[in-house]
């Protein structure tokens, strides 16, 4: 009878005991050991759509165009336009001519004649999907004539890596405009763009993936000022010239704050942006993912931002556009990108300091000067393109963010109305404290949960993988011992049993 039981137990201890092993081979974030080297098989967490979000589709026409309304964020998505078509590999040319339905999309506003309406899309290519150099977006504002009162474009460029692509148009109003001034029905168009005849495409780049992309609306009103001002851009504070002279304002070498790194782990999107101050911060950025911070700035202030990719394993490889980093204005705006080459050494990227917040920038000739035409959370997004990760080796990357906030804060304009959303054109008392406090963050970009910051302080992200191991391999031995303790146990209580 003792041999049958201790047949018995040696059968569960074999059984457990490969559980366990299967337990130290795998961690608890589904990476595999093999050979001693620690492989990362997770993917960067995708774009966070604002919780209030309302689903809009597109129309093909302005005919039955769905109505966008100031203060609202939508989300909606956007076919390729050769989507479904044969022969697509050689097909170029714009989405307007040749496009398949569904890759030009209007959407209907009702404008009065007091306010400045801002409208931007961020479209969303999935993990994985193919993009080209000249692959992008293209929103305008048009009037119910069809004439573009603004329009905006952007692409993926040299880097070629699927990220957010953000681009934004408007109906300004203007004293010496006669166009898009009136009250009435105005369009937002949404064109996906394909065209690869760009000046440094490759007679060999192939065209790209025709998957949908998802797309997030934001629109936002300005009301008019209740006395008229300057429409004078100020003057250059570093090179004492007009900003519409052609040269750029704002344009000095920023000296970056000094220090340690705090840790503060970006969010996923423009909703979910982490809040930073004037400071030096710490992350961890996986290759392939977006990262996205904001930063209050003021009435008469300056933003600076230097960024710092850290070192890798050296391959001898590089990565053309390896870090692309962008500055947005509080309605997502372009104001100022860059982008880096990574070739496993530290690189630091620089982003010349933008002019002084003011109300009259507006009135400038360039993105960088008109931009910073008014106060408010303004956003860093930085992307790692997946390439770094795969040319050398490891999945995730230290990012240092030195920020500047420089300049005093001068008083603001006096508006008419309120904006929509409600204090978006200006810095609060509670934004403030949420930079201090870095609120924001998400679950979708790794902030926000318990020991983000912890891990965007020099883990990867959720702790080093060998200790993760470890870690899983002591409780896989615990649950064997325990599970063995109660066999025996069983066992003898039957034991007696039968002897009684």
């Amino acid at each position: 009878m003792q041999s049958g039981v201790m047949r018995r137990v040696r059968a569960v201890g074999s059984v457990l005991g490969v559980a366990a092993l299967c337990a130290v081979a795998l961690s608890p974030d589904g990476v595999m050991a093999r050979t001693g080297r620690v492989v990362a098989a997770e993917t960067p967490n995708p774009y966070v759509f604002a919780e209030d979000a309302k689903e809009v589709d597109g129309a093909t026409s302005t005919a039955g165009s769905r109505m966008l309304v100031p203060g609202g964020t939508y989300k909606s998505s956007i076919e390729h336009p050769r989507a479904g078509a044969s022969g697509a590999s050689g097909a170029s040319g714009s989405p307007g001519a040749t496009g398949a339905a569904g890759s030009e999309l209007y959407y209907r506003l009702e404008l009065g004649a007091r306010d400045n309406v801002y409208v931007s899309a961020t479209a969303l290519p999935g993990v994985g999907s193919r993009v080209a150099y000249a692959d992008g977006i293209r929103v305008s504002v048009q009037d119910a004539d069809g004439f573009d009162c603004d329009y905006a474009s952007a692409r993926f460029g040299a880097s070629r890596s699927p990220r957010p692509l953000t681009a934004s148009a408007t109906r300004k109003l203007a004293p010496d405009e006669r166009r898009c001034q009136t009250a009435g029905t105005y369009y937002v168009v949404v064109e996906r763009t394909v065209n690869s005849r760009s000046p440094v495409s490759s007679a060999t780049e192939q065209p790209s993936s025709t998957e949908k992309w998802d797309l997030e609306l934001y629109v936002a009103s300005e009301p008019s000022l209740a006395k008229a001002g300057a429409t004078t851009p100020p003057q250059d504070p570093d090179s004492g010239s007009d900003s519409g002279s052609g040269s750029g304002s704002g344009s000095a070498t920023p000296v970056p704050p000094a220090g340690r790194p705090l840790p503060r782990a970006g969010g996923s999107s423009f909703g979910t942006a982490r809040a930073l101050g004037n400071g030096v911060w710490g992350d961890r950025v996986k290759a392939g993912q977006t990262r996205y911070y904001r930063v209050p700035v003021d009435w008469g202030q300056r933003l600076s931002a230097t960024l710092e990719i850290g070192s890798g394993s050296r391959s001898g490889d590089f990565v053309t556009s390896g870090l692309v980093a962008e500055v947005f204005n509080p309605v997502r705006g372009l104001v100022e990108d860059a982008d880096a080459a990574y070739d496993g050494r530290q690189r630091t990227t620089v982003m010349p300091m933008l002019p002084p917040v003011a109300y009259e920038n507006r009135f400038a000739p360039f993105d960088r000067d008109s931009g910073m035409r008014f106060a408010g959370w303004y956003y860093l997004a930085v992307h790692l393109d997946p390439d770094v990760g795969t040319r050398f080796g490891q999945d995730t990357f230290g990012l240092t963010l030195r920020v500047g906030v420089a300049g005093e804060r001068r008083e603001g304009p006096v508006y008419a109305g309120a904006a929509r959303p409600a204090d978006t054109f200006g810095v609060t008392e509670r934004d403030e404290a949420a930079a201090r406090d870095g609120a924001g963050g998400s679950a979708g970009g790794g902030a926000g949960e318990p020991g983000a910051d912890a891990a965007a302080a020099g883990g990867s992200g959720g702790g080093d993988p060998a200790m993760k191991v470890l870690a899983v391999a002591g409780i896989g031995t615990g649950t064997v011992l325990l599970a063995v303790l109660g066999v025996w146990r069983a066992v003898g209580r039957r034991r007696v049993a039968r002897v009684g």
